[in-house]
């Protein structure tokens, strides 16, 4: 009893040091490449010398008894044609085969010959699963099997038979469990990587998709400024920066009309993908909804019943848009639960007075207010979302309304681009030590009024 206690820890210690050294290898680039099925000669060599080494500790690391070895010498021609095929299985096979033939005994030809065997079976197994790794149960099964065929072999070939009999009768038990349970140490360790890889290429291909989408949505908004260098009675300038790869934020402005100018800021509900497709729908229906005899309360209106429609998922934009008569600097607005822009003056900074609506998507058929007001030459308004007054400091603080209006103070009054730049900077410097929570877009919109 004392000597199969004393077999099963010499086996155990084996398996554990064999364990750790193929973690190693595992992590190595090297594997990386076998992982890749990108088996030059180099490769395959490595493999073979690797797991032939394995297999001569197996034996090192077993022990005496009977006049023969017990040990886990199969293991790792086993392992090596699993994962790199018959001629890296049988390399490994003849390299531990060899070694316990010069051991001697009254076992050593059927040893030899069977783990040459294990190296040429787990090579059958990886053709005929297509280089595919069995799982944990396949892999311990298949090890039991050879295990099983070694002591078979032994009972065929060796002489005196009662011998052969008496030594299977004491290390059949614990050669099948220290074997199994190194494979299953192994397999659950290559199907864990095997995992590992596939949600790294799945991650890599979704970060790649997802960088095309930015590009995407970045070509939806308008990026060229000045946007009508023709035009000098306005300046208008926009910055958008997503939390993520997309977001939900966006802006707009275009001519109805030689003299009107729309223009919009919106804010969706939510971040990510879903943000960003429900973002590109509305400023779609905000297009397709503008008209020179149309005023934004209408456009609101009609959009929000859109929004509407089939809405299951729930989602909602706050937008603020607005009209500037280019010749007489007067702005006609509406307000769909968005925060109401500031009014940059010579007199001061104030916000615009209200024009109240629920945000859009929420509520069908609800009416949208409409307000106007009237810039002088070098009045400015600055559009945002709540991505810039919610801008969190390291210590928890929030920017606010005050850190916003603090900014615009100190700007320059103009030109329009010198202003959110001015007051992106400073959002930067209040937030540097935290990581951007969500999207930012800040509009500066100019009049300059017509040339005398």
């Amino acid at each position: 009893m004392k000597a199969i206690i004393e077999l099963v820890l010499n086996l155990i210690n084996s398996m554990a040091v064999i364990m750790v050294v193929t973690y190693i290898i595992t992590r190595s680039s090297f594997y990386g490449e076998i992982m890749a099925k990108k088996f030059s000669p180099r490769n395959q060599l490595l493999l073979v010398l690797v797991f032939g080494a394995f297999s001569i500790y197996g034996t090192l690391g077993g022990i005496e008894l009977l006049g023969a070895f017990a040990n886990i010498r199969d293991l790792g021609p086993t392992i090596a044609g699993l994962i790199g095929g018959p001629i890296v299985g049988l390399g490994a096979g003849l390299i531990g085969g060899l070694h316990r033939l010069t051991l001697g005994g009254f076992t050593c030809y059927p040893c030899s010959l069977s783990t040459v065997l294990a190296g040429l079976i787990g090579g059958g197994i990886y053709l005929l699963r297509k280089g595919e790794f069995p799982s944990i149960k396949g892999a311990v099964l298949l090890s039991v099997a050879i295990e099983i065929l070694h002591l078979g072999i032994v009972l065929i070939i060796s002489k005196p038979f009662s011998q052969a009999f008496a030594l299977v009768q004491q290390i059949i038990a614990p050669m099948i469990l220290a074997n199994g349970a190194g494979m299953a140490v192994f397999a659950f360790m290559i199907n864990n990587l095997i995992k590992e890889r596939a949600t790294e290429t799945a991650k890599r291909q979704i970060e790649g998709e997802l960088m095309v989408a930015r590009q995407i949505q970045m070509s939806i908004v308008p990026r060229i400024f000045p946007p009508f260098p023709e035009r000098s009675e306005f300046e208008i300038h926009a910055i958008l920066e997503p939390a993520k790869e997309v977001g939900g934020d966006f802006y707009d402005f275009f001519f109805i009309d030689e003299h009107h100018l729309f223009f919009t800021v919106g804010d969706v509900s939510g971040k990510g993908v879903p943000a960003s497709l429900f973002m590109a729908v509305t400023r779609t229906m905000l297009r397709s909804r503008t008209a020179a005899e149309t005023g934004p309360d209408e456009i609101l209106a009609a959009v929000n019943n859109e929004l509407c429609h089939d809405n299951d998922i729930g989602m909602f934009v706050t937008v603020f848009c607005g009209i500037l008569d280019t010749n007489s600097g007067e702005v006609i607005y509406s307000c769909g639960g968005h925060d109401l822009p500031y009014h940059l003056s010579q007199s001061g900074i104030t916000p615009l007075a209200p024009a109240k609506g629920p945000a859009l998507g929420a509520i069908e058929d609800i009416p949208y207010q409409k307000q106007s007001i009237s810039l002088k030459p070098g009045d400015t308004l600055i559009i945002y979302t709540d991505g810039v007054t919610e801008a969190m400091s390291k210590s928890g603080d929030f920017w606010g309304k005050e850190g916003l209006l603090q900014s615009v103070q100190d700007a320059p009054r103009r030109p329009a681009a010198e202003i959110t730049g001015k007051i992106l900077q400073d959002l930067r410097f209040f937030a540097r030590d935290t990581a951007q929570y969500d999207d930012i877009t800040i509009m500066a919109l100019t009049f300059n009024g017509l040339e005398e």
